[in-house]
C-alpha cells in the first residue's frame, strides 16, 4: 500500500487498532477453554494426522518425528486459514460498518491477518516443548520463525482482500471459502514431505506459494533441514503478485460496497 492509501490507513490507524482488537477478544468471547483454542486446534489435528497418517498409513516425514513433522507445518497453517476465513467474510459480517460509516475498507480484512499473530504466538510456543519431548535441538534457523510469519500474511491479506470483495458481489463465496481451504490442506505439504511427490508434479506443487512458506517454516525449526531459498523466493514472488492484485482490485471495487452490501 502506497501513497493516499497508505496515508488514509494511517489517519484511520485507530480504527484500525480497535478493528484488531475487537477481532481478537470476539474470537473467543463466552468460550470456556478461551485463547487456549489457539493450541487445541493445531495440536489435536496434529494428533489425528500422527494416529491416521503417521502411524496407519506410514506417511513418511523425512527421519522427523511425525508430530513434529506435521505441527510445525499445522502452526502456519492454521493462522493462514482462520485469518483468510474472517477476512474473506469481514466486509458481510460488519455490514452496519461498511454502509454507514466511511473509512478504509481494507481494515476490516487485514484486521483478521494481524489479530491472529496473537494465536500465532501462542501455538508456536506449544514448539518448544514438543522440541525437548523429542530431544530435537534448534537450529540458528529457528531465528527466522517469526520472520516467515511476514510473506505468509501478505499472502493471506491479498488471498482475503479478493475474497471479501467477491463476498459482497457473489454471496456464494461465503461457502466456497472453507471448501476451498479444505482443499488447500492437501495440496500443500503439511501431513506428506514434498519428497514424495513426483518430480513431474513438483512444478506444480511449488506455484503454490503456501509451498515455499510452510517448507521454510519447517526447515527453519528443524536442524538436519536448510531452507529451500530458491523454493520461498517463488513463494514470494507469488505472493507479491496476488497481494498487487488482491489491492488493486478491492479498491476498484471498494466504491461499489456500501451500494451493494
Amino acid at each position: 500500500m502506497t501513497g493516499a492509501p497508505l496515508e488514509e490507513l494511517w489517519r484511520y490507524r485507530e480504527l484500525f487498532y480497535f478493528l484488531v482488537w475487537r477481532d481478537i477478544k470476539v474470537r473467543y468471547k463466552q468460550t470456556v477453554l478461551g485463547a487456549a483454542w489457539a493450541v487445541i486446534q493445531p495440536f489435536f489435528t496434529m494428533v489425528v494426522f500422527t494416529i491416521f497418517f503417521g502411524r496407519l498409513a506410514g506417511m513418511p516425514s523425512d527421519g522427523v518425528p511425525y508430530p513434529i513433522f506435521t505441527y510445525s507445518a499445522l502452526v502456519p497453517w492454521t493462522y493462514f486459514s482462520v485469518a483468510l476465513a474472517f477476512g474473506g467474510n469481514s466486509l458481510v459480517a460488519n455490514t452496519g460498518l461498511v454502509s454507514k460509516v466511511y473509512f478504509p475498507r481494507v481494515a476490516l480484512a487485514a484486521a483478521p491477518v494481524i489479530g491472529g499473530l496473537v494465536d500465532f504466538a501462542i501455538a508456536s510456543t506449544v514448539l518448544i516443548a514438543m522440541m525437548t519431548y523429542y530431544g530435537v535441538a534448534p537450529s540458528a534457523e529457528l531465528m527466522l520463525w517469526p520472520l516467515l510469519i511476514l510473506p505468509l500474511a501478505i499472502l493471506t491479506l491479498g488471498i482475503g482482500m479478493v475474497l471479501a470483495a467477491l463476498n459482497v458481489r457473489y454471496r456464494d463465496v461465503k461457502y466456497a471459502i472453507p471448501f476451498g481451504i479444505q482443499l488447500l490442506l492437501f495440496l500443500t505439504p503439511i501431513i506428506y514431505p514434498t519428497s514424495m511427490v513426483p518430480d513431474k508434479y513438483k512444478l506444480l506443487l511449488f506455484l503454490n506459494p503456501l509451498t515455499g512458506i510452510i517448507e521454510a517454516f519447517r526447515a527453519a525449526l528443524l536442524p538436519e533441514r536448510t531452507i529451500d531459498w530458491a523454493a520461498l523466493a517463488v513463494s514470494s514472488a507469488i505472493t507479491s503478485v496476488v497481494f498487487a492484485f488482491g489491492y488493486v482490485y478491492f479498491h476498484r471495487t471498494e466504491r461499489e460496497f456500501a451500494d451493494i452490501i
